[in-house]
């Protein structure tokens, strides 16, 4: 433990003796170097500011000899920017001033179990598995993920829809020392805004009308593990406060409750959009923003990832046969010329749509490329994205999306059912992608 202020030193060390720890305290950054070149330690918990340097001269330092060694730093209350550079600088989680002795149990007992050995996971489902693919692209995904598994840093998941998301914020999980506990996923696009506090909170019997028992909400219902926030951008900016809140205090208040309860949970959030550009127009809060983008994990979009199209479809198909009690046929040279050459919009999501079509309309052996139906309306998102450059992407892609769209509305006379059909998407999934156009 690294801080000059005897009095607190001295109250953190009783707190960690009577959990069973052995504990060493110095009361300088010097003093804590010399400590660490002289000793091994399973954890440091270092306050920020000291007379001869601060705490992210030890985190520094721990990074520069690379020590095995999580590091906590104590921050003053309210120094949301010091927290943010302490964990994008490698630290293993944060206290704010006053520190609470609970808080500091909880994260002492996830640190010190980061050398425990994993737990075995059933052939099949390792956590490697839920992210195919070699190319360049994504190997410093995994590599970043396995960094990220060993943080208790909140990690923001950008990416275009259907790219992975949710797959690489459960390989996180996976490998986290969380693993055991639960992985919560929410949709905070498809929650009613009257009902988003009761949801992510829970309430109290009584608390208002059809309340008729307590109920937990997604917080407490991910005690102890990770939080996943898809669609993070679309929360009501009412309810971006309350998150904030409940993100820094780390305890959340039920509805109708009069007392709140520490919860346990790591924040891992994602969104299609660019977040920031919604900071930019007021649709979203710049202090929730850097909470919860602290480590960027960016998700590589389907045609950026070379040969490993391939590879995807490959396994994707071998999936679909399976369950439908079908052998598995083989792509046909000229089909695979064509998935290599598809720009996929919708990404391995729409990869999945296109080669269960594909399976249902082939003889059985071989799928051709007219088993794929790559349309000329959906080709042309192809030639244009490969022709014009634009600032932003995601912007670029939307006014695609839109015109082909719109393009096989047209077509089909205004069907959307027809008009998924010449997509090559479902409808449910046209019928959401219209929603977030606007259309």
């Amino acid at each position: 433990m690294v801080d000059d202020e005897v009095d607190l030193a001295e109250l953190l060390e009783l707190t960690l003796l009577k959990m069973g720890l052995s504990v060493d305290t110095a009361h300088s950054v010097t003093e804590a170097r010399r400590r660490l070149d002289s000793q091994r330690y399973d954890f440091c918990l270092t306050d920020m500011r000291m007379t001869d340097g601060d705490g992210m001269d030890v985190i520094r330092y721990v990074q520069q000899k690379r020590l095995d060694l999580p590091v906590a730093v104590i921050t003053a209350y309210g120094s949301t920017q010091n927290a943010v550079d302490a964990l994008k600088a490698g630290a293993f989680d944060y206290l704010a001033k006053p520190v609470s002795l609970e808080q500091l149990r909880t994260l002492i007992k996830s640190a010190l179990s980061l050398d425990d050995e994993p737990t075995p996971t059933p052939a099949g489902n390792a956590p490697g598995r839920m992210l195919l693919g070699e190319s360049s692209a994504m190997k410093q995904v995994h590599e970043l993920i396995d960094k990220l598994a060993r943080s208790a840093a909140p990690v923001y998941v950008s990416g275009e829809s259907g790219s992975g998301k949710e797959r690489a914020a459960r390989m996180i999980h996976a490998q986290s020392v969380r693993a055991e506990k639960p992985f919560v996923a929410v949709n905070c696009g498809a929650i009613p805004e009257n009902l988003m506090e009761s949801e992510f909170f829970g309430y109290r019997k009584g608390a208002f009308t059809g309340a008729d028992a307590d109920r937990d909400g997604f917080f407490q219902a991910a005690h102890g593990g990770t939080l996943f926030l898809d669609e993070v951008a679309d929360l009501p900016l009412p309810m971006q406060v309350k998150l904030l809140r409940a993100i820094q205090e780390r305890k959340v208040r039920k509805v109708g409750a009069t007392q709140e309860e520490a919860v346990d949970v790591r924040i891992i959030s994602a969104t299609h959009q660019n977040l920031s550009r919604c900071v930019e127009s007021g649709r979203f809060r710049q202090d929730l923003y850097y909470r919860l983008n602290v480590i960027e994990l960016h998700m590589p979009p389907l045609r950026e990832m070379g040969a490993d199209v391939e590879l995807i479809a490959r396994h994707v198909l071998a999936r679909l046969a399976q369950q439908s009690g079908q052998d598995v046929p083989a792509l046909a040279s000229e089909s695979l010329a064509a998935l290599r050459h598809y720009a996929f919009p919708g990404n391995v999501r729409e990869l999945e749509n296109m080669l269960e079509r594909a399976l249902a309309l082939c003889d059985g052996q071989t799928i051709t490329a007219d088993d794929l139906q790559i349309t000329p309306a959906t080709e042309s998102i192809r030639e244009e994205g490969a022709s014009e450059v634009t600032d932003n992407l995601q912007d670029y892609l939307d006014r695609v999306e839109r015109a082909a769209i719109l393009d096989a509305l047209e077509k089909t006379g205004g069907n959307r059912t027809q008009a998924a059909k010449v997509l090559g998407v479902t409808f449910r999934s046209f019928r959401y992608r219209m929603e977030r156009l606007g259309l």
